[in-house]
């Protein structure tokens, strides 16, 4: 029977299961699975993260470079394999370290599908050969195989090598359910294979053979120059993490390959970042994720904290910050179809907190668990807690649970941030839609979420928002939640004045490795478990969001390279990409409850590319040029899929191989718009001499008016496109061209 065959074909094969070296034909269902069998270690691997140890490698979003590394009773095999073809992939393997001799450690390939198919071997054609439904699959090898071997599945094989290790013959089969390619490390310390798909038999021997002999596509860099690797690292978070859900039927990016919680997880919160991240690639792997995220949505208007195969957590959610990514998206790829599938559900999730969680109808609200579902901790206080997403911060040790009204006795000054900047971007996102009253209405509910947050939750005795009793006075306790009033536009001038201090404070939030959530003069700081005392990079990412907001330049980019340093600390060398930071140390794994592959993760290294090259609510699309050397791409962006680099001090934007923009203006250009015979921008110049800006793809001819502030810009025509002047001056400057030229 066929598999999942909606699924794009630029993605068909990919490491889609909890076995990352295992390779799937999603539309048939068809697998590769390497089996590795270590005599000294008694022991048979299929490679599962949850049991072996496994280094990611690089893995790109459209599946033609997949890499990983893994070691069994000492031996350590590395294996590659390149989709460049929808219909074919190949693979290779090599071990660079044997744990004893190699005739004793075996690699397996294991050929299945999903349906039980038989698979059968042709020893004249060297092939393994399956039929699924209409269809022809053939996986060749460079060496035959060693042995051939039948079982019934991939833990019946795993089970023949464990009890008759690999001087036994009786396994010995030309066609079975599951068949095994056997291979030692003796004879094949190097080997290859490839398979093929096609409507023929001896069509898919022939493109199995020809795409075994093809040679390798090397995977250039994404990020070379200033913060190197940065791109490359989000794109190898989001490959890795992006699986198959076999419950819902659906392609995902989880919170990491490693966790055991069921057969799928979706936590609302991790979900939209997944959605932000892969955005930066592919809008569909975007709109998949925001998909599973409101996929949560329940009937009383809230979404989900967490749905698992086990357990759905309906009775409370998570900090809405679902808008803001749906909106980020939409800067970014410009699809008006991704803010009409998120909004009914985003709408009802911010009236469902303001109706639910704000007992006193005050305008604030606390976090809670309803009287709903069946989920784990319903009607708790640690219940409660999750709906902050920091369980168990130091900033709830106050807090104490009503049963009554199933709320914490706390104001949750990050929830109720996260409140108002998400009926701000849901006002935006109505105005879209053409939906004036319910924009006006959020465009309100912002407003007043700010000014109760801004002359209720700020400490004045301490310089700083804080948690605080409905009926009492603050909590003690801080985390970098104090700074999110910058996030949704609550804080005065002179209370973000305070806030900067307490940021760069080394008794606080500053020092060598930040942000901390808890202060380090905070008892809660030496405990360095989960959310008391560790750095977050989701957290890392929202009080940057707020430093650009207030156009704390300076600081944002501080805490973008730190973030990215801390990250990189630990991603170089060990490919590690933790949920969350010793802020002491800076070391990711010296807590054993830390996950070593965690797509928010890869936000910390984001910051930095967005620094360069980004989006924002408040700025738009805006480029950086701050005179050091960087190159990177591709990315998506509104005018298409671009690179970035600078050289010498010239900022240039390449779109399909065509560089489409540059400049030697040091400095920002925020509020960037290509649209068809129209381009706009603002400058702010950090040059202390006259620059330039060149547009290449604008004819002289074509130009219609060309304005740099209220004045008229001088221009002059170019072998390719236009250049235009921009004299010295210490203000930002608006810019706007009209052409007649259709923008492609």
């Amino acid at each position: 029977m066929p598999g999942h065959v909606t699924i794009p074909l630029a993605r068909a094969w990919n490491s889609w299961s909890s076995r990352p070296a295992e390779l799937t034909f999603l539309p048939l269902g068809l697998r590769i699975t390497p089996v590795l069998y270590s005599t000294r270690a008694r022991r048979a691997s299929a490679i599962e993260p949850r049991h072996d140890p496994v280094r990611f490698g690089r893995h790109t979003i459209d599946n033609s470079l997949i890499e990983l590394e893994t070691e069994l009773g000492g031996t350590s095999i590395r294996f590659q394999a390149s989709a460049s073809d929808p219909f074919a992939v190949r693979g290779q393997w090599e071990a660079p370290q044997l744990g004893e001799w190699g005739t004793r450690f075996w690699l397996t390939l294991a050929i299945s599908s999903d349906g039980g198919e038989v698979v059968r071997y042709d020893a004249e054609k060297g092939a393994a050969i399956i039929k699924i439904d209409r269809r022809f699959a053939a996986i060749v090898t460079r060496a035959p195989a060693i042995q051939v071997t039948g079982h019934d599945s991939i833990d019946a094989l795993r089970a023949d090598f464990e009890t008759n290790g690999y001087f036994y013959t009786a396994t010995r089969s030309d066609s079975a359910p599951v068949l095994g390619l056997r291979f030692n490390m003796e004879m094949m310390r190097e080997g290859a294979y490839a398979a093929a798909v096609a409507d023929s038999e001896d069509l898919a021997v022939l493109n199995a053979r020809a795409c075994l002999e093809a040679a390798s596509r090397p995977a250039p860099s994404l990020h070379d120059g200033q913060f190197a690797g940065a791109l490359d690292a989000v794109r190898d978070v989001v490959g890795w993490n992006t699986i198959w859900d076999k419950v819902n039927h659906r392609p995902y990016t989880a919170v990491t390959r490693i966790w055991n919680l069921g057969e799928f997880a979706v936590w609302y919160n991790d979900q939209t970042f997944a959605a932000l991240l892969a955005g930066v690639f592919d809008t569909d792997i975007a709109r998949e994720n925001m998909a599973a995220a409101l996929a949560g949505a329940t009937p009383q208007g809230n979404i989900a904290c967490i749905v698992t195969s086990n357990d759905a957590w309906v009775d409370r959610s998570q900090p809405p910050h679902g808008s803001l990514v749906a909106w980020l998206l939409y800067l970014r790829n410009g699809e008006r179809s991704m803010i009409e599938a998120s909004y009914e559900a985003l709408a009802r999730n911010q009236r469902w907190w303001r109706s639910h969680r704000d007992p006193d109808d005050f305008g604030l609200i606390s976090c809670g668990t309803s009287d709903v579902g069946e989920g784990l901790y319903k009607g708790t206080i640690f219940g409660a807690r999750n709906e902050t997403g920091m369980d168990n911060s130091a900033t709830h040790d106050e807090a104490v649970y009503d049963p009554v009204t199933r709320t914490l006795s706390t104001y949750d000054l990050g929830l109720n941030c996260a409140l108002a900047l998400d009926a701000e971007m849901l006002s935006h996102m109505a105005a879209l839609l053409g939906r004036a009253e319910e924009a006006d209405e959020f465009a309100a509910l912002a407003d007043r979420s700010r000014r109760l947050i801004r002359e209720h939750l700020w400490d004045a005795d301490r310089g700083i928002f804080a948690n605080r009793q409905r009926k009492g006075g603050f909590v003690r306790s801080l985390s970098p939640t104090s700074f999110y009033p910058l996030m949704c536009g609550a804080a005065n001038a002179e209370q973000a004045s305070h806030l900067l201090a307490y940021l760069a404070d080394p008794a606080t939030f500053g020092g060598a490795f930040v942000l901390p959530n808890a202060t380090r003069n905070d008892p809660a700081f030496a405990e360095n478990v989960y959310w008391r005392g560790r750095i977050w990079p989701n957290v890392n990412f929202m009080v940057w969001l707020g430093l650009k907001r207030y156009r704390f330049d300076a600081e944002a980019s501080h805490l973008a390279k730190q973030s990215y340093d801390l990250f990189m600390q630990s991603w170089r060398d060990r490919r590690i990409a933790a949920e969350n930071y010793n802020a002491t140390t800076g070391e990711a794994m010296d807590q054993g409850d830390t996950d070593p592959f965690y797509i928010w993760a890869a936000l910390l290294p984001l910051m930095v590319v967005e620094e360069l090259c980004g989006f924002d609510p408040w700025n738009g699309w805006s480029l950086c040029n701050n005179g050091a050397d960087a190159n990177f791409g591709p990315l998506l962006s509104p005018a298409g899929r671009i690179h970035v680099s600078s050289e010498n001090g010239v900022l240039t934007v390449t779109r399909d191989g065509v560089p489409f923009l540059s400049t030697n203006n040091l400095g920002r250009f925020t509020h960037l718009v290509v649209g068809d015979g129209y381009i706009s921008c603002r400058i702010e110049s950090a040059s202390q001499s006259a620059a330039e800006l060149h547009l290449v793809g604008i004819d002289a001819g074509e130009v219609v008016a060309v304005k740099l502030g209220e004045m008229d810009a001088q221009w002059r025509a170019a072998d390719i496109g236009i250049v235009v002047a921009l004299p010295t001056a210490d203000k930002t400057r608006e810019f706007h061209l009209w052409h007649r030229r259709q923008v492609k």
